[in-house]
Formats: C-alpha cells, structure tokens, sequence
C-alpha cells in the first residue's frame, strides 16, 4: 500500500531521497526527471506557503515523489516500483480540479499516464543542441548598444523589470521574483561574466543573455546553455536578440565549450526559426499534460 506524506518544506534526509530518486530514474529512462526550478525547491528554496511536496513510500522505502506549485508540477516514479499504483497515490494526494504536470522526456509511459488520469497534452518544450565547433554567424549589435557582464548587487532590480515585460506571457519565466534571481545567483555554476546584459548610452537595460555551462559528466562533454534570453519589448532594437544570441555563443566557445543547448517552446515560431538560422536542432522533447 502506498502511503504519502506531504510537506512544504524537506527535510535534508528527504531532499538527498528525492536526487537519489530522480538520479535512479535518469538511469533507467536516460533523462533526468526534475527541472532545475524543482531541484532548487527540493534543495530548500521557494515559498513554503506556495509549494507543496509529495513522498509516496511504500513498506518505508521511498518510490516516488511530486511537487506542486500553482496548480502546475512534477511527477516520477522510481523504475523499480511503476505500475503499482503509486503514481496515481501521488496525483491523489495532489488534489482536484486543474492542475499541470511536466513529463521530462516525451515517453509513451507518461503519455498513457496521462490519457489514464484525465490529462490533455498541451505544451511542449523542445531541447535544442549545436556544435559550438561550427562557425557562428557575425551579427553585430545595433548601433549605440554595448554588452557588458551583469554586476551582482546592482542589476537585479533592472533585470527583474526586463525579463517579466520580455516574458509577460510566459507561464513560469515571466513571474520570477528576486527570490528566484538570488536562488540561481547562490548557484555554484553563476558566472556574472557569461551573463551578458546589452544596454544603451545611458546603460539602460535593453536585453540580456544569461548563459550558464552544465559540467562534464560521465561521458557527456560539458555544455553550454543559453539559459535566458530576452529583449525588452517597450525598446525593441531589430536584431538584437540575434546579435545577443551569438555574442552569448561566442562566450561559451572562447571557454573551450563544444556544445550548446537552449530550451524553447515549439509554440514560439519566431524563437525557434531564430535558433533554426543559428544552426540548432530538435534534441529533447518535454511536454506539459493538463487536467481542466
């Protein structure tokens, strides 16, 4: 029988479970089952009144474990105990009504998981990979904007404004808070240096380019990522995401880097032909199932 336990907020001894977890899942289904929002959030950030934690455990043994937050989340159970209900245990103890699940990886698994559960597939989110060996196109920056790294302690105010006018319809970057900027600041992989902002004259934020590099790992090579990118929309300069888009590129090449990857919604044409012309392809798909 699966018992659940719910919590806003883990214990250590519960947090190392749940990366224990997800790294046995990674193992079995070769991608990692937790955004890095989720992750940070199991490491002990986020608000507690807005999360919440799920632990199915069975005979003691914790199998599996979702995360809410505003009616959308993460789901995953350990390979070893699938099929035996605790899946559904967890989205349960989630409660009715409209609720959102992420399923890393577009797998069959998930998706008959979802049909069975009442859930549609709504949005879905592409990985996209280049080789950072191949020549970059040169697209200067419009005239009058330089690009300089961000200064911890003094931009996040500016940054903050930018990224949720860029994002405003984006369903989880636009609402981020300094909260969740001073989470990733306390990252271990936060460079300021390869976290490019484009200003004006007057060193008004016009559009940035946060990069971040995912370390080598077994036999993966280390990647570099354009993490976020945006331009202000109330001073839109034309080209100037493109023109960031490589300057960020760049960057990570003169690291050393031979790969890049970026996470877009195959819903945004513009953004994805932009990457199609930088030369990215599809290399993961994730897809958002949603219960009305």
């Amino acid at each position: 029988m699966t018992e659940i336990r719910s919590t806003d907020r883990l214990t250590a001894e519960e947090a190392a479970g749940v990366l224990a977890l997800a790294a046995a899942a990674e193992g079995a289904d070769g991608v990692y089952p937790l955004s890095e929002d989720v992750v940070l959030r199991v490491r002990g950030g986020g608000d507690p009144v807005a999360q919440q934690h799920f632990l199915a455990a069975q005979d003691n043994e914790l199998v599996g474990y979702a995360f809410v937050e505003d009616a959308s989340g993460e789901l995953f159970v350990h390979p070893a105990h699938r099929r035996r209900g605790h899946g559904t245990a967890l989205l349960a103890a989630a409660g009715g009504g409209p609720l959102r699940f992420w399923a890393h990886g577009d797998e069959p698994g998930a998706r008959a998981f979802a049909e069975k559960n009442g859930f549609d597939r709504v949005r879905v989110l592409w990985q996209m990979r280049r080789s950072l060996t191949e020549p970059l196109p040169d697209i200067p920056l419009p005239e009058g904007v330089t690009v300089r790294g961000f200064r911890p302690g003094f931009d996040e105010q500016a940054w903050l404004a930018v990224n949720a006018r860029a994002f405003a319809h984006h369903p989880e970057q636009g609402r981020w808070t300094r909260g969740d900027l001073m989470l990733r600041e306390a990252e271990p992989w936060f460079d300021p240096a390869g976290f490019l902002l484009a200003v004006d004259i007057e060193d008004t934020l016009l559009g940035f380019h946060w990069t971040k590099v995912h370390p080598a790992s077994g036999d993966d090579p280390a990647i570099g990522e354009i993490y976020v990118l945006g331009v202000d929309p109330s001073g839109h300069r034309r080209g100037l995401g493109a023109a960031l888009s490589v300057a960020g590129l760049r960057h990570l090449a003169a690291q050393g880097l031979t790969v890049a990857n970026l996470y877009v919604d195959e819903s945004n044409p513009a953004a994805v032909a932009l990457y199609r012309r930088l030369g990215f392809e599809i290399f993961k798909t994730d897809v958002s199932y949603q219960r009305p």
